[in-house]
Parts: structure tokens; C-alpha cells; sequence
């Protein structure tokens, strides 16, 4: 399905989970008895590309499968172990309030969202909160797959930052 997005995947034995994959299987498979593929980010980081792979995989068979879109909402490790103050604090909580708003209005077409995603970096405050992507790209996947509004939005407080978690 991804060579047909045109998206050239390779397998890479080599590789081992990353800790993208490997915390949460821990948390929630300890025994690590369940099978598991990892699709790692594309090196170009292009939200386009991860919107696509996402679509792509929509005609895969998923029933018995878990989806699991590890990133975060907010990935600024320094601003994780710098002072709080009000304006730190309103600049995540703006982006956390257009992240959920982007996946979970129902007000919003798949189009609407779609576009929204390709321009995460408009978003208010985005670099602030995600001065790399790495760590988002994964919930565009998530989107690419899902193309609908999210069924829950959690707002979660990690080190004393605002977070969400989006499920589909």
C-alpha cells in the first residue's frame, strides 16, 4: 500500500524499536508477546508525505490491529525544565487548544483538518511547542488513516506542560 502512494518503503532488519514503539508496548504489553511493526517517520519530515502514508493504509485490513501513533503535543524539551510563567504557559496551552480544535470539530471537514495538519506551523505558537517535528508528525499518520474527527480528546499535564492525547 505505500509503494502504491509512491511512498518507497524498505524493511531494515538492522533496526530495532525505537522508543516510540518500544515505551508504550512496554506499558501496555509487558510480556511483549503480540506481533508488532514499527513505520518509521520519512527523513524529508514533510507533512504531506505523513498525511499520505496514513491514507494509504487506509485499504489495509485492521481489524485486530492497533494503531498507535506515538509522538506528543508538546516536544520542547528545554521549556520541559525552564521556568512556567504565564506566557509559557498560554502559548502551550494555544496550540493544545488548536490541536484538539483541528482534530475534533465536528464543524470541520476532512479537507478543513487535512489542510489545517499541512500547516501545523501557522498554528499558534507550533515552534514554541514543537521546535522539531518529529514528535507531531506521527498524529498526522494517525489523521491520514482515521480522515474523520477524533472520537476523544484527553488533556493530559506531563512535567508541567499541557499534552492531549487523540484517539480515533
Amino acid at each position: 500500500m505505500l509503494q502504491g502512494a509512491d511512498l518507497a518503503p524498505a524493511l531494515d532488519p538492522q533496526r530495532g524499536l525505537d522508543h516510540g514503539v518500544f515505551v508504550p508496548l512496554k506499558i501496555l504489553y509487558p510480556q511483549a508477546d503480540i506481533p508488532c511493526l514499527q513505520l518509521s517517520l520519512l527523513r524529508s519530515l514533510d507533512p504531506a508525505a505523513h498525511l499520505q502514508m496514513g491514507q494509504a493504509l487506509r485499504n489495509a485490513d485492521l481489524r485486530d490491529v492497533l494503531v498507535i501513533g506515538s509522538g506528543f503535543s508538546f516536544h520542547n524539551m528545554r521549556a520541559f525544565f525552564s521556568p512556567d510563567t504565564p506566557e509559557t504557559r498560554a502559548m502551550n496551552l494555544a496550540f493544545e487548544a488548536w490541536l484538539q480544535d483541528t482534530c475534533s470539530n465536528p464543524a470541520l471537514s476532512p479537507a478543513q483538518r487535512r489542510e489545517r495538519l499541512l500547516h501545523w506551523e501557522q498554528a499558534p505558537h507550533a515552534r514554541y511547542c514543537h521546535p522539531r517535528e518529529e514528535h507531531l508528525l506521527p498524529l498526522l499518520v494517525c489523521q491520514g488513516l482515521a480522515d474523520t474527527r477524533a472520537a476523544e480528546v484527553l488533556s493530559v499535564p506531563i512535567l508541567g506542560k499541557q499534552a492531549s492525547m487523540i484517539v480515533w
